[in-house]
């Protein structure tokens, strides 16, 4: 693929870099097959062909929109494209230049900005997770009824934690089964 890279990238590390996973990829579209959110969305820009040609925009200096980022958003950097690309395009590296670039470009909401900071601050550690959840059963009766019908605030999943839940079935393969 032909690259032109806007001045503000194009001297940088991150923009050589860029430039030459662009110049890598042949738009083949193996990929497609092995994109979860492709095969969800059906959108061609929800898909790592459809992504790389906006990041190759960005790149170029075209205008980008929150259009844009929600697509870059959606991927779920699970880098199965990777493995099904045969010009062994580095998907997942590119994925993270364009992002940094994005946010750079395209502002985020308040509450989006704050939504995205309470969840990289809450969902990696799962006593926080936990405490969240038993304070929204506690408030069971006061949430919104899309919430109040979730399993998860109903009751804490058994297994989170260091408490372990015993599989169901027979036990076997012990001595005392």
């Amino acid at each position: 693929m032909q690259t032109a890279l806007a001045d503000f990238v194009k001297s940088s590390p991150a923009g050589r870099e860029a430039d030459a996973i662009l110049r890598s990829c042949v738009h083949c579209g193996f990929c497609l097959p092995a994109c979860p959110t492709y095969q969800l969305l059906g959108d061609e820009l929800d898909s790592p062909r459809g992504r790389i040609y906006l990041m190759k925009q960005l790149l170029e200096g075209e205008p980008v929109s929150a259009r844009t980022q929600l697509h870059l958003d959606r991927c779920l950097t699970c880098r199965a494209c990777e493995s099904a690309c045969p010009s062994g395009v580095r998907y997942g590296r590119l994925l993270d230049i364009g992002r940094a670039l994005i946010e750079e470009r395209v502002p985020r909401s308040p509450p989006a900005a704050g939504q995205r900071y309470l969840l990289r601050k809450i969902v990696p550690y799962t006593q926080r997770v936990r405490a969240l959840l038993g304070l929204a059963r506690a408030a069971r009766p006061l949430l919104p009824r899309s919430l109040r019908a979730c399993r998860l605030v109903r009751r804490v999943a058994p297994c989170w934690g260091n408490r372990r839940a015993p599989a169901p079935g027979p036990r076997r393969g012990t001595r005392d089964a």
